[in-house]
């Protein structure tokens, strides 16, 4: 239940925005298949921030492809705004860890967030409007012509984040996306979430290695089990809604919350399963 204070986006009667049902994905290869997925049940409503976390390959980024659509499913089905997900679908858009990856070198700030756009088909004005509103929300208005290697390796993310906006998706995903920058830069790039979601109302699921950044962002946090992956736990984050890295991280609920998340992934680590795992 949530902690007074937290408004929670989604309500239990509020149309699904992501739908995962009974998922499965397993590798075929040298002879042997290797189940990576196994049944993987979940839902986010329209408007929740939800984080994924679990133990070094638990299938945390398998798992992304697949709702993505970047990577066929064996069983199952991800349904994204009442449609069945075949491949990438329109209303999604994702942001990588590998952020340099994802920008186009030769075409400045302004080019790169613009790019999705034209793929889109809006009008030039439109495309102007959007690609100004989506730099001012991350705060590179100033950085607007210059080009990504330009840029510190936060800033570039940055750029990634304001391309995903602009696209307004109903469901933005993020694997991972500031493990390769600093702490500071780090904790500055995890307050533009928030203040992303809250001003655009996007619904998010985020995937992160790091216990304590998806408590600090997530409404709930969807802890995994080791291979072959189903949800051990679905971790609801009664922390008011109004965070701050220093306030909120120094409270005892994040704490307890924070030693309750530490403690499923250890128990994953050494193979506890859920006691009604769905075959």
């Amino acid at each position: 239940m949530a902690g007074a204070g937290t408004p929670r986006r989604g309500s239990d009667d509020a149309t699904p925005a992501l739908d995962v049902r009974g998922l499965r994905k397993t590798y075929t290869g040298h002879g042997q298949d290797v189940e990576a997925v196994r049944n993987l049940t979940f839902t986010i409503r329209s408007g929740e921030l939800v984080c994924i976390v679990g133990p070094s390959g638990a299938g945390k980024t398998t798992l992304l492809r697949c709702i993505s659509g970047l990577l066929s499913v064996t069983g199952g089905e991800v349904i994204l705004d009442g449609q069945k997900v075949t491949g990438p679908p329109p209303g999604m858009a994702v942001v990588f860890q590998e952020y340099g990856r994802s920008l186009f070198p030769w075409l400045t700030v302004r080019q790169n967030v613009e790019l999705p756009l034209k793929e889109k088909g809006l009008k030039k004005a439109e495309r102007a409007e959007k690609v100004a509103t989506a730099l001012e929300a991350v705060g590179l208005t100033d950085s607007a012509d210059a080009h990504p290697w330009q840029l510190s390796g936060g800033m570039q993310q940055r750029v990634a984040i304001a391309r995903a906006v602009a696209y307004e998706p109903s469901v933005l995903l993020m694997d991972e996306p500031f493990a390769a920058v600093d702490a500071q830069t780090r904790a500055d790039l995890e307050d533009l979430v928030r203040d992303l979601w809250h001003r655009f109302k996007v619904t998010v699921l985020f995937v992160t290695h790091d216990i304590d950044e998806a408590v600090y962002l997530g409404e709930r946090v969807l802890v995994l089990s080791h291979r072959p992956t189903v949800i051990l736990e679905d971790v609801d984050i009664d922390l008011p809604d109004e965070r701050s890295q220093l306030e909120t991280r120094s409270t005892p609920r994040f704490a307890e919350l924070r030693h309750h998340v530490y403690e499923l992934i250890q128990a994953a680590k050494q193979g506890f399963r859920p006691e009604n795992e769905p075959v």
